[in-house]
């Protein structure tokens, strides 16, 4: 299961005391109070591995350490050490509580969320002329807090888009090592299906009905994953009742959601080509290029067609 939308905790570590002590050296008997150590920092990191959130399904609050106190003979508390939280690459990072948002974008890219907590100061730091044996010290300040939700568009290649059971999963599975189910249904799957093809990462989207870009269905969960997509896979079953409809169905949909996706580059595949027969692919092939030019017949069974497909894979990876 991808998980691709949750909402965590987060808290940086409190600064330690400053502490109050003296000197145990002969004759130097003044304040040797150090001061507390800093909080830890909750950093936020992107990494290449999509489903990174799924470890965050059952534990969402985290905490960063907390700084040490301070100790005599001038002894600085311990710093707390920092903790680093890994998002895939593709994820927005919201702010529920001062509304600001940021994506990552990049591997590696490291964001600070919450700042620890300052050290308070030991009694050596309130010396002075006229005070020089002082007993004041400081507490180290609380750290940070924050209550983000994670949300995850994943930045795929080529997102693969259509109606369910019209062959996405099974032509994902024979490009790549992908182990999505295939199953004969007319519902669609729970989560969207990944596979790389050499270096182009593929992507299943599933949730796609009539009526997907208004809630219905999972359509709203992952009409988002489409966005990040650069070239869309549209599949037509051979099999449906009304391809022209079906086409226009799935179009539809995205131009509700963002219009901006029906200007993305697409390819059209008729999908399980080999349960009609040659005159009938013939009609259907003219009647769905005055919709899209760039058609394809495609069948797991037919080695030929597969290797076209990858011939448009080949293609891209070249522009890429």
């Amino acid at each position: 299961m991808l998980i691709d939308d949750i909402t965590i905790e987060i808290s940086s570590g409190a600064g330690g005391r400053g502490a109050v002590a003296f000197n145990n050296a002969k004759m130097e008997r003044g304040p040797a109070g150090g001061n507390g150590g800093r909080g830890g920092n909750v950093f936020i990191e992107g990494v290449s591995d999509l489903s990174a959130l799924n470890r965050l399904r059952f534990k969402k609050k985290f905490q960063a350490e907390n700084g040490q106190d301070g100790r005599a003979q001038f002894s600085d508390g311990t710093t707390g050490k920092d903790f680093t939280l890994q998002v895939p690459v593709g994820t927005v990072i919201h702010n529920l509580k001062t509304g600001t948002k940021h994506e990552v974008i990049k591997v590696g890219e490291k964001t600070l969320w919450a700042k620890g907590g300052k050290g308070g100061k030991g009694n050596f730091l309130f010396r002075s002329g006229r005070n020089v044996s002082p007993t004041q010290f400081q507490f180290g300040q609380p750290g940070e807090s924050a209550k983000l939700r994670l949300e995850l568009k994943m930045i795929a290649d080529v997102g693969f888009v259509g109606l369910p059971n019209v062959g996405k999963s099974s032509l994902l599975n024979e490009l790549t090592a992908s182990k999505s189910k295939v199953a004969n249904y007319h519902f669609t799957t729970l989560e969207p299906n990944l596979g790389v093809y050499y270096t182009l990462i593929l992507a299943d989207i599933p949730g796609l009905i009539e009526g997907a870009s208004t809630g219905k269905g999972l359509g709203i969960k992952f009409l988002k994953h489409v966005e990040r997509t650069k070239i869309l896979f549209h599949f037509i079953s051979a099999e449906a009742k009304d391809p022209t409809r079906d086409y226009k169905t799935i179009r539809k949909e995205l131009g509700a959601y963002e219009k901006a996706l029906l200007k993305k580059p697409e390819h059209l595949f008729i999908s399980k080509s080999d349960v009609l027969p040659a005159k009938d692919l013939k009609k259907l092939i003219l009647k769905l290029k005055k919709l899209n030019p760039k058609v394809l017949l495609i069948s797991i069974y037919d080695f030929d067609s597969i290797e076209k497909v990858k011939k448009i894979l080949n293609n891209i990876m070249k522009q890429k």
